[in-house]
């Protein structure tokens, strides 16, 4: 019968399959009906009938376990309290190095104020409660982000927000009470690291991030004010999708060796589109294509929305379909030519100016999984008992740690200098002086990863190799991690770019 609390005695008396409880954490469980149920079987829990189980319990499960069974607790165990704590929505992590420098309350930053403050408090109490459990879900069944979600992001004007700084966002009021007006790079960041903990690489990309680096280029480019306007407006409002179609089969960095083709009409009013795009990420969904297209004289990126001739099939790749990655079929697609985006045949600059957004988002992101994975392997070797030892005990496994660390917290301060600079600079000054830095802390943040994911898969063991449970976080960051390493420009092509921008203004006096 249940009680508001028990004493130790009389728990230990319930030790058989017919009645058998224990105490995790000082609170009393009755799994008797559970057994059946228990995904690793009845004998473990035969086990530690009767039994204090908090060790045993800690050294294979999270706390979210309970919180997920919580309906199996039936008391306390009588003058004891429990010591694990249930973090709230929002709440800060309380683990060493979970959280970048800025956020840890005895640490100080010369880059955040109160409305970066402020916009990170709303947006982890938004993320925790909405956007995490659809992602979790999402990411099992492969579907896209739900109306519902895309409705709650354009009331609390995200989607607007997610493309970054710029007059689109004037007038609006962003969560935590920010003005559109002084929403700068530094915001830019926090609300890019705050939506990837959600932990769902797929669905990561599947929540707009297709609009993220397409629609910015039509608010940028579009001389026709109209259908500007109405995109924008369909978009933005959520009702309608949009992508960025550029990579092709055979030209991914190489972007010269496009063969999608453009061919105006005999009257000069349409363009004629026939070509193939592949892996557009959010491609499945979406009702305009900002594609790159070769023209008579060059290379041009033409708007074009789905009508008849645009065919979209759906590609597999390591991560989940809910990102919605796409091969794209254009075949004899007539577009008006008010749909062009900046000047024909000069296309390249329409799509240069926007990489470098494109690549600070990615930079954010990966630097955010990283250090979620840094906080995965540092609760792990707590918990993890091995040899009679915790995991945290063994010299090795503190060396691999640090290792982790350093190139978070690096690559973390790295991240926020640019994101200084970018604030005080036009976006020709971001092109000329940062695409360099950004190129090379992309690379190298990405080169990071392969690291922590090597290491991390290792701490966890057979764990990180395996999609549930204790080490799903990190099997699926070492499956992953990959995608930022190859989209927008593999490591190669920006390390190049950096060291090539930075030979441009290289001093003749040093020579």
């Amino acid at each position: 019968m249940p009680r508001e609390t028990l004493s130790r005695d009389f728990i230990a008396s319930h030790n058989t399959a017919d009645s058998l409880w224990c105490i995790i954490d000082h609170k009393v469980y009755d799994l008797t009906d559970f057994i059946d149920a228990h995904p690793g079987g009845s004998v473990v829990l035969e086990q530690v009938a009767g039994t204090d189980a908090t060790e045993t319990f800690y050294n294979l499960h999270r706390q979210e376990v309970l919180e997920k069974y919580s309906s199996l607790c039936i008391g306390v165990v009588e003058n004891e309290k429990p010591e694990v704590l249930v973090p709230s929505p929002g709440q800060l992590s309380s683990v060493p190095y979970a959280e970048p420098l800025w956020l840890r309350p005895q640490f100080k930053s010369p880059y955040f104020n109160d409305s970066h403050r402020r916009l990170q408090r709303a947006l982890r109490v938004f993320v925790d409660t909405y956007v995490t459990p659809e992602a979790q879900a999402k990411e099992k069944d492969g579907s896209y982000i739900s109306q519902e979600l895309t409705d709650r992001m354009v009331r609390e004007n995200m989607l607007a927000m997610r493309l970054g700084p710029g007059k689109h966002l004037h007038g609006k009021i962003l969560p935590g009470g920010v003005k559109g007006e002084e929403f700068d790079y530094l915001h830019d960041l926090v609300q890019a690291q705050e939506f990837v903990r959600a932990n769902s690489r797929g669905f990561q990309d599947g929540n707009f991030s297709g609009l993220m680096i397409s629609l910015t280029a039509v608010l940028q480019w579009m001389k026709n004010e109209k259908i500007k306007q109405r995109v924008a407006g369909e978009t933005l409002s959520g009702k309608k999708f949009m992508c960025l179609a550029i990579t092709e089969a055979f030209a991914g960095s190489d972007v010269a060796g496009l063969r999608t083709t453009a061919t105006k009409t005999p009257d000069g009013k349409h363009y004629i589109i026939n070509g193939t795009k592949k892996w557009i990420t959010n491609g499945m969904w979406c009702d305009y294509f900002v594609t790159g297209c070769k023209t008579d004289k060059g290379f041009s990126v033409i708007l074009i929305p789905r009508s008849k001739g645009v065919e979209t099939s759906l590609i597999k790749t390591s991560y989940s379909t809910a990102a919605g990655t796409s091969f794209v079929e254009f075949n004899n697609v007539k577009v008006p030519v008010e749909y062009l985006l900046g000047e024909e045949h000069k296309g390249f600059m329409v799509i240069m100016s926007n990489f470098n957004h494109e690549r600070f988002m990615m930079c954010c992101g990966v630097i955010r999984w990283s250090r979620t994975v840094v906080e995965e392997c540092l609760k792990w070797c707590n918990q993890r008992i091995v040899f009679g030892k915790k995991l945290i005990e063994q010299p090795v496994m503190r060396q691999k740690l640090a290792k982790m660390i350093s190139h978070v917290e690096a690559n973390q301060a790295w991240l926020e200098q640019i994101a200084y600079q970018m604030c005080s600079m036009s976006y020709a000054q971001q092109s000329k002086l940062l695409g360099g830095p950004i190129g090379l802390l992309k690379s190298f943040s990405t080169r990071s990863a392969h690291e922590i994911a090597d290491e991390a898969v290792n701490i966890f063991g057979g764990r990180g190799l395996t999609q549930s449970g204790m080490g799903r976080v990190v099997e699926q960051f070492h499956r992953t991690y990959k995608f930022d390493a190859i989209l927008g420009g593999t490591e190669e092509i920006l390390a190049d770019l950096g060291v090539r921008q930075a030979m441009k203004a290289f001093p003749k006096s040093m020579l």
